[in-house]
């Protein structure tokens, strides 16, 4: 069983930078100086737990450019069990939640990562660009793409 929480515990946030340090700064060689930044505090974050244990982690945030959703993160035991899907669902419900319909809703995706956000609606948009030495696209929600209830 997948449960996805919104993070209002600093215990729980520890367990999602631990998350974020095994996949981006050891697994995929991101400098954790680059990995953490000023928006730690003024985003929203989520961790993900599989049967209790902690697995998964992202976040979102509000940017002049709209809402940026950012440091999806599966340890890699967890990979292609849902735990991504749970995490895309749960961040875009409280999107929605939170800012009702917001105008621009939007991600820097990692290559092999985009067949996760393509299934929720985003499409790629402009070129190929290079993070933190990772090829990504951007990718955007139409705004018809997601239901609001």
């Amino acid at each position: 069983m997948i449960e996805v929480i919104l993070i209002t515990q600093p215990a729980d946030l520890d367990q999602a930078f631990v998350i974020r340090r095994e996949v981006f700064v050891e697994e995929q060689q991101v400098p954790a100086d680059e990995e953490y930044d000023e928006y730690e505090k003024t985003s929203r974050h989520f961790l993900a737990r599989s049967h209790a244990v902690p697995c998964g982690t992202a976040r979102w945030r509000e940017t002049p450019k709209g809402i940026k959703l950012e440091r999806f993160a599966v340890r890699k035991d967890y990979r292609g069990q849902g735990v991504g899907k749970a995490l895309v669902r749960a961040v875009l419900d409280d999107v929605f939640l939170y800012h009702g319909h917001p105008e621009t809703v939007y991600m820097h995706a990692q290559v092999s990562a985009m067949p996760l956000y393509a299934g929720f609606g985003f499409e790629p948009v402009g070129d190929l660009f290079d993070e933190c030495g990772i090829m990504h696209y951007k990718m955007v929600l139409p705004m018809t793409a997601y239901p609001v209830s």
